[in-house]
């Protein structure tokens, strides 16, 4: 798992799918702060390239732009907010939330936590690193994941799903790694900055199932945009 915590199957349900794109219209509103315009903006251009691999609607995506961007009367203003605790198991988790209440989020986290242990900042963040992570599908059976870290200038890479190369960098160089990585064979999907764990927890399988019902029912969440966890495999 190590990097971010997705649940299983929800890209194959239509309600999940609305749920992407309401976390993406979230980050979206958030970026265009820095301006409308994604050629000008590269936190934009990042998550509207993203929402249109999932095939987000063009009226949905250009709404967003125009709220976040003070451009619609009306906009959500959005607060990103982190939350750091244990699952089950002493499992160290991340919960990165976007909100228009944060008086409504934070009871709403302290209760999914009661299967845990909520933390104060800085409690768990410490055994995380702040990085860039690009997931990446290779455009032939000769792209060279290793090669491709290398000349792209990421800092790792390691396998993802469905034959997906994750490639994580330093935050500052999230940008430059994405517009290079197709000049050596790959074609990007998504990218954002996140936590990756430095010391992930190995658990058997019954442990590893309570944590997976822990992390599946933050994430169904509305005000949680992504869980990071450090668990091995």
């Amino acid at each position: 798992m190590g990097a971010q915590w997705k649940a299983r199957h929800k890209e194959v349900a239509a309600n999940a799918k609305g749920k992407i794109f309401g976390k993406l219209s979230k980050e979206i509103m958030v970026a265009a702060r820095g301006g409308a315009d994604p050629s000008a903006n590269s936190r934009l251009r990042l998550v509207v390239e993203q929402a249109k691999k999932v095939s987000m609607p063009k009226e949905t995506l250009e709404r967003a732009i125009k709220k976040g961007a003070g451009l619609l009367e009306g906009g959500a203003s959005l607060e990103r907010l982190i939350y750091e605790g244990f699952a089950p198991h002493k499992v160290p988790v991340i919960v990165e939330c976007l909100t228009d209440n944060v008086n409504r989020t934070y009871p709403n986290i302290r209760v999914l936590f009661r299967k845990g242990q909520l933390g104060a900042s800085g409690s768990v963040s410490w055994d995380f690193d702040h990085v860039g992570m690009i997931e990446a599908m290779p455009n032939s059976k000769d792209a060279d994941a290793e090669l491709a870290a290398i000349e792209a200038g990421a800092q790792d890479f390691e396998p993802a799903d469905e034959g997906a190369t994750l490639f994580i960098t330093d935050a500052t160089d999230l940008d430059a790694v994405c517009r290079a990585l197709p000049e050596h064979g790959f074609t990007v999907a998504s990218a954002q900055l996140g936590y990756r764990p430095k010391n992930p927890v190995t658990l058997g399988d019954a442990e590893r199932e309570e944590v997976e019902a822990f992390l599946e029912a933050v994430d169904a969440d509305d005000d949680v945009q992504n869980v990071y966890v450090g668990l091995a495999g």
